[in-house]
């Protein structure tokens, strides 16, 4: 955790959406130890939050209250330098019994919500001379989502929001980027991935073997966020530990 004193984002203010557990406490955690102001929001106050990092309720994927957060958050800090947009997930259901609420509820959090906060603090960050915003993608938006089809299919649409709102925003100092997150494990991996058994040789199946923890994305977040990414903009970096391996290989050995 010392490398993230490595690097000084002291003057500057970030949200986190879905900041409170999860990766998305990770990444606030990270931002804080690096001396940003922290803002995570969620619909439900947590038991705890990270040290240097505040609270703020919201539910995203209301255009009006995205804006009064971000619009809150200027109020009380002088600025918003940075937004992460982590907030996201889906239950697993067959994609023919989906209803339209439940398709219009997955396309709102994970695409809709980073866009009406995106444009929020486009006007804030346009008059401190730039920003950052980083989106919270996933594997599942470039592969296959079985299962999971309309989660794929926003994450697939939060990829190219990124790669336009990078080359829009880019003249007004603005860095749009995306990071595709792997195989992760979380507070929530039994529900996805199984018992511990079973998550131990899904780690064993990548290439660095092991699954992602809150760590390893809140590193590259942090990096993303600080001068040392100062020409990256509109990319679409992997965290996923060298990706899935591909079930073909298995099919070949016989397995």
């Amino acid at each position: 955790m010392a490398q993230a004193l490595n690097i000084d984002l002291a003057d500057k203010v970030a949200l986190v959406t879905g900041g409170t557990r999860g990766l998305g406490r990770a990444i606030s955690a990270r931002l804080a130890e690096a001396g940003c102001t922290v803002v995570a929001c969620a619909r439900n106050a947590p038991d705890s939050l990270p040290a240097g990092v505040s609270f703020i309720p919201a539910d995203i994927r209301d255009a009006d209250a995205a804006r009064a957060l971000v619009d809150g958050i200027v109020a009380a800090h002088g600025r918003i330098d940075i937004l992460v947009n982590n907030a996201g997930g889906s239950p697993a259901t067959a994609i023919e019994a989906a209803s339209p609420r439940f398709v219009d509820a997955i396309l709102k959090l994970n695409l809709v919500a980073p866009l009406y906060l995106a444009q929020a603090a486009h006007p804030h960050m346009v008059a401190a001379g730039g920003g950052n915003i980083v989106n919270i993608a996933s594997v599942s938006g470039i592969r296959p989502s079985p299962g999971t089809a309309v989660y794929g299919a926003a994450k697939a649409g939060l990829l190219n929001l990124t790669q336009s709102l990078a080359q829009e925003w880019g003249p007004a100092g603005i860095r749009v980027n995306a990071i595709i997150a792997g195989l992760m494990q979380t507070e929530n991996a039994e529900a996805t991935y199984g018992d511990a058994e079973a998550q131990a040789a899904v780690g064993r199946s990548m290439p660095l073997q092991r699954m992602g923890t809150g760590d390893d994305l809140a590193g590259a977040v942090l990096w993303l966020c600080s001068p040392l990414a100062a020409w990256v903009s509109g990319a679409r970096i992997n965290v996923d530990g060298g990706g899935e391996r591909p079930y073909f290989l298995d099919l070949v050995k016989g397995n």
